[in-house]
């Protein structure tokens, strides 16, 4: 693959630095459990999953769904995830090469859709606030929308030049927001969408996160 050039890295959260896919399948299947429907594998959820997800939901659910059954469902959805929370740990070589980044010059933040006021204390109780120039979480209502409008109020905050910045991610919309702000992406295959279709984003992807570091030159 062609080397990447970029001195600060834009992380996102769930799938990428957070091994949570457990706690994911857990949530939706207790959503389905809500709908009386079968529990889904893991693979069935990524075949599936995008944004914005409430269709994702309509198509596992095999029904029509209204912005009312949206708000029950994403609040059903959390309740769930937040029991499993403490069960999740942090993706294979992080956060020691989230330290050498840091400590070779570099800088990096976090840019994650779950909420910022659970997203905050749970990086600080996993000791990695410090390694972060930014981190940003969900503020406020969204319907499991894009990342693109986060990330360019992200980078605006930091006086970023997009050109500079890779995002580092798990899913297309993570590629989609870095193309129309016009940052480079590299996505991994830990979270949730399979391999082939993250390839069809046409960006650089690899199976963890020291191979996606691997391809970034400062």
């Amino acid at each position: 693959m062609t080397k990447l050039r970029a001195r600060h890295v834009v992380w996102d959260w769930n799938g990428t630095l957070l091994d949570d896919n457990h706690a994911v399948l857990a949530a939706v299947n207790s959503v389905c459990a809500q709908y009386g429907r079968a529990a889904v594998t893991l693979d069935e959820w990524r075949a599936v999953f995008s944004r914005p997800i409430l269709a994702c939901y309509e198509k596992v659910l095999a029904q029509p769904l209204t912005e009312a059954d949206w708000d029950v469902i994403d609040r059903h959805y959390h309740s769930a995830y937040r029991l499993e929370l403490d069960t999740c740990g942090l993706a294979a070589g992080v956060p020691d090469l989230l330290h050498e980044w840091r400590d070779a010059g570099r800088t990096q933040s976090l840019l994650s859709m779950w909420f910022h006021d659970e997203l905050v204390p749970l990086v600080g109780k996993l000791s990695l606030m410090d390694l972060f120039a930014r981190v940003d979480g969900l503020r406020g209502y969204n319907m499991g929308g894009s990342k693109a409008q986060h990330l360019v109020e992200h980078l605006k905050a930091q006086e970023l030049d997009p050109a500079e910045v890779v995002l580092i991610g798990d899913v297309v919309d993570d590629a989609e927001a870095a193309a129309q702000v016009g940052a480079q992406c590299v996505l991994v295959t830990t979270g949730m969408m399979p391999r082939s279709r993250l390839e069809a984003a046409g960006v650089p992807v690899t199976d963890s996160i020291p191979e996606a570091l691997a391809l970034i030159d400062a």
